[in-house]
């Protein structure tokens, strides 16, 4: 039930905002690979294919800091970005980044951001607390950790879905 209204949402977001503007893509999806990609994310990949609705998925499993070039201009080019808050999704830095310019794009070009709190609890990534907590402790001589405090709490104070309430 819950995954058919974020369905309905995203569609008439990407309906809605395709005829303002041509973007290569409706949905960028932005999750933690080892912790959805092979269940939620999959899923939600597959039923947005079915829907006709063009989404870009980043199928390498790259190492490092800095996210590519192609990445960026992947996150410019969507109306939309679905942003799957996991566990784990704190450690990586690479998914930190990526979450900085999707709300950079949703300052600068009006880009719609859904949050979707996957078996996490949400007040954990607004607060960085739990996992979210034990990344930082890993990511504190990092000069960009305040950056990635304050888009996380940006992302968990946006209207989303929560998994964990069916």
């Amino acid at each position: 039930m819950a995954e058919q209204r974020l369905m309905s949402d995203v569609a008439s977001s990407s309906n809605s905002s395709s005829t303002t503007s041509c973007k290569k893509y409706d949905v960028f999806l932005s999750f933690r690979g080892e912790d959805t990609r092979m269940n939620f994310t999959s899923h939600l990949y597959e039923a947005l294919k079915q829907k006709k609705v063009e989404t870009y998925i980043d199928y390498k499993l790259e190492k490092g800091d800095e996210i590519s070039q192609g990445l960026i201009k992947a996150i410019e080019d969507s109306h939309v970005s679905i942003v799957i808050m996991s566990e784990n999704y704190a450690s990586s830095k690479w998914c930190l980044e990526e979450l900085s310019k999707i709300l950079e794009c949703q300052k600068n070009q009006g880009q719609i951001v859904i949050p979707v709190f996957y078996n996490i609890d949400p007040s954990h990534v607004r607060k960085q607390s739990g996992s979210y907590e034990q990344a930082f402790v890993k990511h504190q001589e990092d000069l960009r950790c305040n950056k990635w405090r304050a888009a996380l709490t940006e992302v968990a104070n946006l209207s989303g879905w929560d998994s964990r309430n069916r």
